[in-house]
């Protein structure tokens, strides 16, 4: 694509980058009470079954994960216009979603400006190396590595790290406003814990709560390793790298049920997402449809998207994810040439 193409591309969906103030209204209305009810109900639930209580717990889930893409258009300052709303908003979807808000910002805000981008790697992104990186890695580091993206570890034990470890500190250099965000959610996190475990008691934690924070944070954890980790993603060196390539490229468009895209916001549609940030989630659907050039984004499916998950290292030369077994492979093939 000619730069003049993508120039024109971004002004193509330049139109859909207005959040529509009664439609964020709506969104929210739609998504919070709904949780809280069926908060409710799984906790009185208790005292039919646990296995009932925790079906609606799933359930429940999927509405904090609609929460968290409210809290996520909240940080690109794309759910309402006034820029104070979208903090007050986002501070508060965070404590429901267990995400420090403006720490969270920055951290996404560097990802959408160096997805792709080989030499930028390292904030707001998943671990990814490179084959060479892996060939030249110490034992140690391929242990960690391999440890990392393991599905076990990477979808299993990845939520309670965001949520107890990664969420809950700021980064030494991290501005006071920044600061002062994250120790107010930390700090009405431990409170509403507290006054959970003094008035519900222990059995509302254990069987209501931390399932639904857990079964959404697995989904989040998928939802943001499957849209850039498929088969050819795009990948450049800093010379070579390009924002709208990053975007469109380096993006999937997941093509998910009806139903579902309504509980995920829309991020199936991440081409679009990372093209133009400030497109609320409700608009990201329409600017596929009605911009041409963008419906050849890589499109997956549920069913092909499990396909990313023996992906585990990105092969420069040939400009595609490869899994271990792969180079394992590719190793003993030359070792056998050269013999």
């Amino acid at each position: 694509m000619s730069k003049q193409k993508q120039a024109q591309l971004r002004k193509d969906v330049m139109p859909y980058a207005s959040p529509k103030s009664k439609k964020s209204t709506i969104q929210l209305l739609n998504t919070l009470p709904p949780f809280f009810i069926l908060w409710f109900l799984a906790y009185q639930s208790l005292t039919v079954s646990v296995w009932l209580s925790l079906a609606i717990s799933v359930v429940a889930a999927l509405f904090m994960v609609r929460a968290f893409i409210i809290f996520h258009d909240c940080a690109h300052q794309s759910f309402y216009q006034n820029k104070k709303i979208n903090r007050i908003i986002g501070t508060a979807t965070g404590v429901l979603t267990h995400f420090a808000f403006e720490k969270w910002k920055r951290e996404h805000a560097i990802h959408h400006a160096t997805s792709g981008n080989l030499d930028q790697r390292g904030t707001g992104d998943i671990w990814i190396m490179t084959v060479k990186e892996y060939q030249r890695a110490s034992k140690w580091q391929k242990f960690q590595y391999r440890l990392y993206r393991n599905p076990f570890v990477m979808f299993g034990l990845g939520p309670f790290m965001l949520f107890l470890y990664s969420n809950r500190f700021n980064r030494k250099d991290a501005r006071k406003k920044e600061r002062l965000n994250t120790y107010l959610i930390n700090g009405l996190l431990l409170l509403i814990y507290l006054v959970m475990f003094w008035t519900l008691g222990w059995q509302a934690v254990l069987f209501v709560q931390l399932p639904i924070v857990y079964v959404a944070g697995v989904l989040g954890v998928w939802l943001f390793y499957v849209q850039h980790q498929f088969e050819d993603s795009y990948f450049e060196h800093e010379s070579e790298w390009d924002y709208v390539k990053a975007a469109v490229d380096g993006s999937s468009y997941y093509k998910l049920p009806k139903w579902l895209e309504w509980f995920t916001g829309n991020i199936g549609y991440h081409h679009v997402h990372h093209l133009a940030p400030r497109v609320p989630n409700y608009l990201l659907n329409r600017a596929h449809e009605e911009t041409p050039p963008l419906q050849k984004a890589t499109t997956i499916t549920l069913k092909t998207s499990l396909e990313s998950l023996r992906f585990r290292l990105f092969d420069e030369d040939k400009k595609l994810f490869v899994s271990f077994k792969d180079i394992s492979l590719s190793s003993k093939n030359t070792n056998t040439v050269r013999s």
